[in-house]
């Protein structure tokens, strides 16, 4: 029964493994795919007036070369004269990278909720209230997004995309509030996946689906299924450098254990939205040097709001040997039931990112690790399960500022 139990935690290890390995693949493939079509579309160039093409409904075309063949695409004003018999629909890139961010989603944050979600520094909570505020988080966040989109102020470009700003940050607030920085950085990720999934699966693919319908009776496809899957199309576009950040965030422990983990978020995706409109502008053969700029300038700006305060002076310690004692005790209390060869906190299998520290050589080894996120950042131990002091992190910072002997 004793191994059992720890296999278990050893199969969701590679079940994490084997989802987040296909999550990154159809992400790419989804996002990549968007990169393209909006270049594209901003690419592509009327045809001259009175050609053939032009009185074939194309409104515009493109000539490339790629992997030593060349390409020309064509774009249709509302479609083809004949519908043609082979067409390729983009979905599943989009489907496979929601479903699998979902289960990556349970196995590592709703299976392990008290270790992955729940900081009881921010809010003392069951875990079936913190999954019960994630998965809540995704509901809403889409309702609120789509009643936007079918009101009056989606046709107002700029005060449409302030209020779905407004709405992502205000969501990370909240979730800051109620969870772990790090689970609430990746329920604003899962959020806004959540709201470029719905995009695709309630209207894009509806909408392309009523044309070619229309088509198939010999009909006129009705323009306006197109633009509204355009608009939400672009909206997509805009969402894929912010979301592809929150992929990541969870290895950058500085942006969400800070005390305004919100804000820090809030100016990293800011400074997403600002580079993808200038090479959204830039395909359209507008150069707005401008906005990768104001994009640097909001980076330069968080790495100066979150660096870390200088340490303060210390004298050496009289007793060096006896310094480290405590250290390797409070380490041992605190740290070593997940870094070790075999962690004996439940959920864990192998020590996280690798690093060990059950014996003296692995402590002295990995000082300056045990430095950052326990002093520094106060990351660890992951939503402080072991309970360690202010005092003790005052102990682990004092000997590693005094040389870490």
């Amino acid at each position: 029964m004793e191994v059992f139990a720890y296999l278990i935690p050893y199969g969701l290890e590679w079940l994490n493994l084997l989802i987040r390995w296909l999550h990154m693949i159809t992400g790419i493939a989804w996002i990549g795919a968007s990169f393209y079509f909006v270049w594209l579309d901003n690419s592509i160039r009327p045809p001259a007036p009175g050609s053939e093409l032009a009185k074939k409904g194309v409104s515009g075309e493109l000539w490339a070369v790629h992997g030593g063949g060349f390409y020309h695409p064509q774009k249709y004003l509302v479609a083809p004269a004949e519908l043609p018999k082979n067409l390729h629909w983009f979905k599943w890139e989009a489907y496979s990278t929601w479903l699998s961010g979902i289960a990556l989603l349970t196995i590592a944050y709703y299976f392990n909720a008290q270790a992955m979600m729940i900081d009881k520094s921010v809010a003392d909570l069951s875990s079936w209230q913190a999954i019960g505020v994630g998965v809540g988080t995704l509901v809403l966040g889409w309702t609120v997004y789509d009643l936007l989109c079918r009101s009056p102020l989606a046709g107002r470009e700029l005060y449409f995309g302030l209020v779905v700003f407004a709405l992502v940050v205000g969501a990370a607030y909240a979730l800051t509030q109620l969870l772990s920085g790090r689970a609430a950085y990746i329920h604003v990720g899962a959020m806004i996946g959540t709201i470029m999934v719905g995009n695709v699966l309630m209207l894009i693919i509806p909408g392309q689906r009523k044309m070619v319908e229309a088509m198939s009776a010999g009909k006129l496809p009705d323009p306006s299924h197109g633009l509204r899957a355009k608009q939400r199309s672009v909206h997509n576009n805009y969402f894929t450098l912010p979301v592809l950040f929150i992929m990541i965030s969870n290895h950058y422990a500085m942006t969400y254990r800070n005390e305004h983990a919100w804000l820090v978020l809030a100016f990293i995706m800011a400074a997403g939205v600002f580079i993808r409109h200038f090479f959204n502008l830039r395909h359209k053969g507008r150069l707005a040097w401008g906005y990768p700029l104001l994009g640097v300038a909001l980076l330069v700006a968080v790495a100066v709001m979150i660096a870390p305060a200088p340490p303060p002076a210390r004298a050496a310690p009289a007793d060096p040997a006896a310094q480290f004692f405590k250290v390797q005790a409070v380490v041992a209390r605190r740290c070593a039931s997940c870094h070790a060869a075999r962690p004996s906190q439940p959920g864990f299998a192998t020590a996280p990112a690798g690093i060990m520290l059950d014996t003296e050589g692995l402590i002295r080894q990995h000082a300056a690790q045990v430095y950052k996120q326990a002093v520094q950042l106060k990351a660890m131990p992951i939503g402080n399960l072991t309970m360690m002091t202010e005092d003790e992190r005052a102990l682990l910072g004092a000997w590693f500022e005094a040389g870490a002997k």
